[in-house]
């Protein structure tokens, strides 16, 4: 074998090494990753069961119920809501009209909520929840602001 053949063969492993170490990485980072959605997505296109998802929204007036640890409500965007069941302890700052985004998975039709985050100060939202808000036209910019 030639100077030029060890070359090209050497670059030609080193090409596959890459390419197989590309593809391990993105399936394994394919579990992990965690899409968002809101409450209208969701109605139109309802995930599968047990596929893990961020939702967010506002938490809908008059639809928190605690039972110890265990939380019910609802995430609504304005247009349509979605229940959430949440067992743990909620964030000091969790209350009905607030920003929240909470992931978990749906099963029977209850996002089943594994984490939940709350609107931390008065001038935070994530962004995919204030885009998702704008678009149902319930997004408020002082909404919140001290004076």
């Amino acid at each position: 074998m030639t100077r030029k053949q060890r070359r090209l063969t050497l670059i030609a492993v080193g090409g596959i090494v890459l390419t197989l170490a590309a593809l391990l990485t993105l399936s394994a980072l394919r579990d992990s990753i965690t899409f968002f959605a809101s409450p209208s997505e969701l109605a139109v296109n309802p995930p599968p069961p047990g596929k893990r998802l961020r939702i967010g929204g506002l938490v809908k007036e008059g639809s928190i119920s605690k039972e110890g640890v265990l939380v019910r409500f609802e995430v609504t965007d304005g247009a349509k809501s979605v229940p959430v069941r949440y067992q743990g302890m909620l964030p000091d700052l969790f209350r009905e009209k607030q920003g929240v985004v909470a992931e978990g998975t749906f099963e029977d039709g209850i996002f089943i909520a594994r984490t939940i985050l709350a609107k931390h100060d008065e001038n935070y939202m994530p962004r995919e929840v204030v885009d998702a808000l704008k678009d149902k036209g319930m997004w408020q910019q002082n909404e919140g602001k001290k004076k």
